[in-house]
């Protein structure tokens, strides 16, 4: 019998399961997703489970879909697998904008307490992009924590890449680490306490389930290696998302390596990772002032003297641009989702009516 405790559950987990309990299901965390088969754990251990098709039916996308580290309701059926009927509400996730063209959410992790966003210091560090990562992560409602793999390959300024780091994400803490020598994840064992869930997310090849792997102290995730010379770094696959549980009683989640993050966050997230710039808009003439040409705007003024940096500033403006444009595009959607609601129903009312005229005559 497994104490599901020991993989987060909780009193408020418990209130929140209480309807499905009175439906004779069982609670259970999806430690595994890969396509359409989840791998959950459960009081009786580990069973792979798929989505009822009441559940298919009633999702509203991708996102509504199981992910690494929700809690669900299951069903359990013969042959020691099980039919997910439900997932209890989330209390934050880790998320992007799915690949593509269109609107949609992809959940990367579910119900995550720290996002270790990993860097490696080779020619994967940039902090336009960990600018990004730290966006979104503080939208996940998880806390960040930037992680710089590879530290021996910047022995001589390995302040400044940390210094450097800490500039972009205020209040997020900064550490160096180097994942294949004896001790080198020291600096981040204080974060790794029983019952939090830490997700490790970032590029392919910086070192993620290497990492993950050192913790274990066994290969238990393959890292096919493909050494880059001309860049100093192996580039290492991952090709699905899992859950495991260190011996300390952490729980972390791998992730295969990001191309790139689409930004699926909110304005509180921005705000969060560029606070000097919020702070300063509270100055400004006028309340509504986007600072891109106002007069009296303290943000463009703080730019002209020097105080941000403007490389940071662009930065800010370009990832509002997308915010705001995300925003557009999922209004529309919105409508056009309630528009075909409204002429299905219309439809069907017309429908129900001439099957039913006859009454009237």
């Amino acid at each position: 019998m497994i104490d599901l405790t020991e993989f987060g559950w909780d009193a408020a987990l418990a209130a929140a399961f209480g309807e499905f309990s009175a439906q004779g299901l069982a609670p259970a965390r999806v430690v595994k997703q890969a396509r359409d088969l989840s791998t959950v754990i459960t009081k009786e251990g580990e069973v792979e489970a798929e989505v009822s098709g009441r559940f298919r039916h009633e999702a509203r996308g991708p996102a509504d879909f199981p992910a690494v580290g929700d809690w669900a309701a299951v069903r359990p059926v013969p042959g020691g697998r099980a039919v997910i009927e439900a997932l209890l509400p989330r209390r934050g996730a880790f998320t992007r904008k799915a690949a593509g063209e269109a609107v949609e959410a992809q959940v990367v992790a579910a119900n995550v307490d720290t996002v270790f966003l990993v860097s490696g210091l080779d020619g994967d560090f940039n902090v336009r992009r960990i600018e990004r990562y730290v966006t979104t992560a503080w939208s996940s409602g998880a806390s960040p924590v930037i992680v710089l793999n590879k530290a021996d390959l910047r022995p001589d300024d390995l302040a400044a890449a940390e210094a450097e780091a800490a500039a972009v994400a205020p209040g997020v803490p900064v550490v160096a680490v180097r994942a294949l020598d004896e001790g080198g994840l020291d600096a981040i064992r204080p974060f790794l306490r029983p019952g939090r869930t830490i997700a490790f997310i970032g590029s392919s090849g910086v070192g993620k389930s290497t990492m993950i792997n050192r913790l274990l102290g066994e290969e238990r995730f393959a890292t096919a290696a493909v050494s880059d010379a001309e860049e100093g770094r192996g580039r290492h696959t991952t090709t699905s998302r899992e859950l495991v549980r260190l011996a300390g009683g952490a729980l972390l989640v791998d992730t295969p390596g990001m191309r790139e993050l689409g930004l699926w966050a909110d304005d509180d997230g921005l705000d969060r990772t560029f606070e000097e710039i919020d702070r300063l808009a509270a100055r400004c003439r006028f309340p509504d002032c986007a600072h891109e040409g106002e007069p009296g705007c303290a943000v463009r003024a703080a730019v002209e003297s020097g105080e941000i940096d403007p490389r940071r500033w662009e930065s800010y403006l370009k990832l509002r641009r997308e915010l705001r444009s995300l925003e557009l595009r999922k209004n529309e959607k919105a409508r056009r989702q309630h528009e075909k609601a409204v002429g299905r129903d219309f439809a069907a009312r017309i429908k129900e009516i001439k099957r039913n005229k006859p009454r009237y005559r």
